[in-house]
């Protein structure tokens, strides 16, 4: 596979996580929360689950439409949006790791510091894209 393959590649796979995700957590939140890594032994708030899965849809529209278009500006913008979300988000866990068990800890900082990394390899791709 070339660089744009495994851009557009990459920009799918995010796309399809966070619409995953989002359906999830908007249209059940309670059973999204259930998961250990979520609702970290918190207490249950609706309202912030449903506000989380909206948000992770809306992520996935500009990622998918940048998995269409592949378009340069659009690409790099969808994977800052992206960032935008994954980075604080890993920072937030890692200060929150004493509410989980270390069976949790693990694969949690490994898929999150994979959201992490996926969008930063696929930056530099983006140069591979027409310009607009």
């Amino acid at each position: 596979m070339n660089a744009r393959a495994w851009l557009r590649a990459g920009l799918a796979f995010l796309a399809a996580v966070q619409f995953a995700v989002g359906n999830w957590a908007l249209w059940s939140p309670r059973s999204f929360f259930d998961i250990p890594w979520v609702g970290m032994r918190m207490p249950y708030n609706a309202h912030l689950m449903m506000d989380y899965g909206a948000m992770s849809l809306a992520t996935s529209v500009v990622l998918g439409v940048s998995f269409f278009a592949a378009r340069r500006s659009l690409a790099r913008t969808a994977l800052a949006v992206y960032l935008t979300f994954a980075a604080p988000h890993l920072v937030i866990h890692l200060q929150l790791l004493h509410h989980l068990t270390p069976g949790e800890r693990v694969p949690l900082m490994a898929a999150l510091t994979a959201a992490v990394v996926l969008p930063l390899v696929l930056l530099p791709l983006t140069g591979r894209l027409e310009k607009t």
